[in-house]
């Protein structure tokens, strides 16, 4: 780059530095402490940049399910890298719109840059490189040479631009007038501006004819090549279709993705991203049946969205209830189905403090009586069956305020919730009964048949209130030890 170009962009009046609110988002960008907020705080002093940003939180490519309709929920949504890097991009290339009398020029390198930045995007998400905001960041800049040069050196430039017959001229060109392309000249003055190294290398690379090593810097070569197919007129649309397919399978290594369906969906996503960009942007005419495709990119993208959210909620709700069913089974004993000693502890501190000082709240604690013999005379698996009918049986009998838990081994534990010593004393007497009557399990077709023994303490009852559910469940212990002591089959209840 010749020193006298470098002398004249210095010091162009009419080539404007970043304005304050990009300065602050470069500042931004380079500070990895930065929080969103400080980000919405400088978005916010630019209305124009704010209400660009909300179109864009609402167009196509974030698919929202619900309309953005503030900064704050558009930086939400976006993220802090997304409105850095759409930010940065809105206010610098708006500050190289002028206007001196190449408008019509402008505006067709604005809108290559706008096709490019899409391009970016598409090929971005295709390649699996992902950053598809600073993707578009870059793609977006890869002419903000031409357009400082556009500034600069009006007619001069216009005149170059006027000749070339068409883009590996344009570069010619441009190297024979200023020793640089318009990509090396765009990434001394991103350098100058002070951007981030990967966007002044992406800049700097957009051009070469040699395919970057870096998945980024290869997305952003191929956007350059498709925005000049899109935009160059149609005597030379074969050649340049050629090196754009070329550039998309360096850049996507495969032939899965051809050349036409990114267009398609590019054209898809055009007329949300013009708006954005204050730009116009027509389907040419030597790329026929880009629009009728991208419809129906629109349409088969409409409908994997539908169904893609249909099996979104299907499969919110299955994992709702596999963690239902996997909570519930956390919760209980698998051998009996009751509740397991875990569940119960919590449980019973939790009634505990419920009742506090104002209802009762008696607990029983059970054990089956001799059940060893049990196991030694049948066998662990009659041993099992008799846990199983117990518990049911203890299950049918209580109402369904009330809890009953495997304790451990052939121990249960009963929580009776607003029940008093007389009407606990009542069910558990209920309970002894039927148990000795009902069998337990039949083997070789002879009834087995077992008894209990039980420890019954009442909190907020006659005999008073305890301190804690660790002391009423204590009390509940050593009054079963009590039943046990004195013959079995019975249940012992805490005295006054």
């Amino acid at each position: 780059m010749r020193k006298e170009l470098e002398t004249t962009l210095l010091h162009c009046r009419n080539l404007p530095s970043p304005p304050g609110v990009a300065l602050q988002i470069i500042a931004l960008a380079q500070d990895p402490n930065t929080t969103l907020a400080e980000v919405a705080e400088a978005i916010s002093t630019d209305p124009a940049l704010s209400a660009r940003l909300l179109r864009i939180a609402n167009s196509p490519l974030y698919a929202a399910r619900r309309r953005v309709g503030t900064l704050s929920q558009a930086m939400g949504m976006l993220g802090l890298n997304a409105a850095l890097s759409l930010a940065l991009g809105f206010s610098l290339m708006h500050g190289l719109r002028g206007r001196n009398g190449t408008a019509e020029l402008q505006e067709h390198i604005w809108k290559h840059s706008v096709l490019a930045a899409l391009a970016a995007r598409v090929l971005g998400q295709r390649a699996g490189v992902g950053r598809p905001e600073m993707l578009m960041l870059a793609g977006l800049l890869q002419d903000i040479g031409r357009l400082a040069l556009l500034q600069a050196l009006s007619e001069g430039y216009a005149a170059i631009c006027a000749k070339a017959r068409d883009h590996d001229s344009l570069l010619a060109m441009e190297c024979a007038a200023y020793d640089a392309d318009h990509a090396e000249i765009g990434a001394w003055l991103a350098q100058r501006w002070g951007l981030p190294d990967y966007l002044t290398d992406a800049i700097a690379n957009s051009e070469s004819d040699v395919q970057a090593d870096d998945g980024f810097q290869c997305c952003v070569q191929a956007a350059s090549a498709i925005a000049d197919l899109w935009m160059e007129p149609a005597s030379t649309a074969e050649a340049l279709r050629e090196r754009a397919q070329s550039r998309l399978t360096d850049c996507i290594g495969s032939d899965t993705d051809t050349l036409d369906d990114v267009l398609a969906e590019i054209a898809a996503a055009l007329p949300e991203i013009s708006a954005a960009y204050e730009v116009r942007i027509e389907h040419p005419s030597h790329l026929q049946g880009i629009t009728d495709q991208a419809r129906e990119v629109l349409i088969l993208r409409n409908l994997r969205q539908i169904q893609e959210m249909a099996q979104s909620r299907n499969d919110t709700h299955a994992i709702e209830e596999r963690m239902r069913q996997l909570t519930e089974q956390s919760r209980r004993d698998p051998l009996t189905g009751v509740f397991n000693r875990l569940h119960m502890e919590e449980a019973l501190e939790r009634d505990f403090r419920s009742a506090g000082q104002t209802h009762p709240l008696t607990i029983a604690l059970i054990d089956l009586d001799d059940f060893k013999q049990v196991n030694d005379r049948y066998g662990h698996l009659v041993g099992d069956q008799v846990l199983r009918q117990f518990a049911q049986s203890v299950q049918r009998t209580l109402r369904s305020s009330d809890l009953i838990a495997r304790y451990g081994g052939e121990e249960f534990l009963l929580v009776l919730n607003y029940s008093d010593e007389d009407a606990s004393a009542l069910v558990l007497q209920r309970l002894l009964e039927d148990v000795a009557q009902l069998p337990m399990a039949v083997v070789e077709a002879q009834p087995v048949h077992v008894t209990f023994s039980a420890g019954m303490a009442t909190h907020n009852g006659a005999a008073g209130s305890f301190d804690s559910a660790h002391d009423l469940l204590k009390a509940a212990d050593d009054l079963l030890y009590a039943a046990k002591r004195q013959g079995r089959n019975r249940v012992h209840q805490h005295q006054p």
